[in-house]
């Protein structure tokens, strides 16, 4: 099986986002990146080059693949900023309704900026997400 490639790294984090050119997108950062230290209260790590990642559990697949993931996490990109929202979205659909602006991936929430969402709503959605995984990654 080929090796994952997006892993925990020693990269600093305030440099990384430090790095991001677009003031708005770096502010919304620094934003989502308090909310996630307050609900995970882990320290961030970067996972690959442009991942900021919180915490960890390991996985494995019904094809036998496995490894550690973290808990929840976000990344700048071009186009949006993602937040990943490891349990998926399937039982969400209550928050999601009140959450304003969005799409999503198979679990990742795609924003074009923060002002967009309802950030109470966002830090339930984090939170409820973090739980799930804790519980059942026996966490």
């Amino acid at each position: 099986m080929t090796e994952l490639k997006t892993k925990a790294t020693d990269v600093n984090v305030d440099k990384f986002i430090q790095s991001i050119d677009d003031k708005p997108k770096r502010e919304d950062c620094y934003a989502v990146l308090a909310i996630m230290k307050k609900i995970t209260k882990v320290e961030p790590k970067m996972w690959g080059s442009s991942i900021v990642g919180f915490g960890s559990y390991h996985y494995k697949t019904v094809s036998g693949r496995e490894g550690d993931w973290y808990l929840t996490g976000f990344s700048p990109r071009k186009q949006n900023l993602s937040i990943y929202i490891m349990a998926g979205f399937e039982q969400y659909s209550e928050l999601l309704m009140k959450l304003g602006k969005y799409k999503t991936g198979k679990s990742c929430l795609y924003i074009k900026q923060l002002e967009d969402v309802n950030q109470k709503v966002l830090r339930q959605l984090i939170s409820e997400s973090v739980k799930f995984l804790k519980k059942y990654r026996n966490e």
